[in-house]
């Protein structure tokens, strides 16, 4: 069987970026005064998160008046979405191992149901209108979902000799550049990062925050980042795997706080 995703790992600068992401993770995975309270980080690293996931997505609320709780305006629920997707994650790592479309479908209905007709929850989209907050820009036509979501389920569950970071960018990548549902695929995609490091033992327990990482490397960053991707060149792929690794190895450097 071959092994698309470690021809990938051989891309410049991709094995050191992941080397040095997962050099942070470990240090904080092995902080002893981290371990005994791996509970309290991993609740807090799931809120801020979801707080920055949100930012991401334009919904840019404070640490603190989140803590002092949402109101009912549309601000207030997209980033309420970003904090149940990202609670959800723990629950579903084991079924992202076997059935990942099945997780995607479930944390969409999660995502959008203040946002979406219930007809369209968990449902891949069927037409090219999608909400688009980051202005990405064209999505691929609705026809190419299905079969682009059965190849990325092909990657996610099978093995490969890649870093994990790698697939969680994989992840990331795609769910991004396809967009697969009429609202709510950034958080989800960002959620897919999360489920990748927990599935594959580089976080098990959730105490990294990815999203952290993504946030501080800027919007701008971000969608530059998407565009490499979706380039399908192997300069632009292997910059977008080395920015992912930079806001894994961020974020588990902002979780030890």
């Amino acid at each position: 069987m071959t092994d698309p995703l470690s021809a990938i790992s051989g891309l410049p600068g991709v094995a050191d970026a992941c080397a040095v992401a997962r050099d942070e993770v470990d240090a904080l995975l092995w902080d002893r005064s981290i371990r005994a309270r791996a509970a309290e980080v991993a609740r807090e690293s799931a809120l801020r998160g979801s707080r920055d996931s949100a930012a991401l997505e334009g919904a840019d609320v404070t640490m603190e008046a989140l803590r002092a709780g949402l109101d009912d305006s549309p601000l207030s629920r997209a980033v309420a979405a970003a904090i149940d997707v990202t609670a959800e994650v723990p629950a579903q790592v084991d079924t992202w191992q076997r059935a990942p479309l099945q997780v995607l479908a479930h944390l969409h209905v999660i995502a959008a149901r203040a946002f979406a007709d219930e007809a369209d929850l968990g449902r891949p989209r069927t037409t090219d209108d999608v909400i688009d907050p980051l202005h990405i820009g064209a999505v691929p036509p609705a026809s190419d979902v299905p079969p682009r979501l059965a190849a990325l389920a092909d990657v996610v569950t099978s093995s490969t000799e890649a870093p994990a970071i790698v697939v969680a960018a994989i992840v990331h990548g795609e769910l991004l550049a396809l967009r697969p549902f009429t609202w709510g695929s950034g958080v989800i995609a960002r959620a897919g990062v999360r489920l990748v490091l927990a599935s594959r033992g580089v976080d098990p327990d959730l105490m990294t925050c990815p999203e952290a990482g993504m946030l501080s490397l800027g919007r701008r960053s971000y969608v530059d980042g998407i565009r490499d991707y979706l380039s399908g060149d192997p300069e632009g792929m292997a910059r977008w795997i080395s920015w992912n690794a930079g806001a894994i190895g961020y974020g588990a450097t902002a979780a030890r706080g």
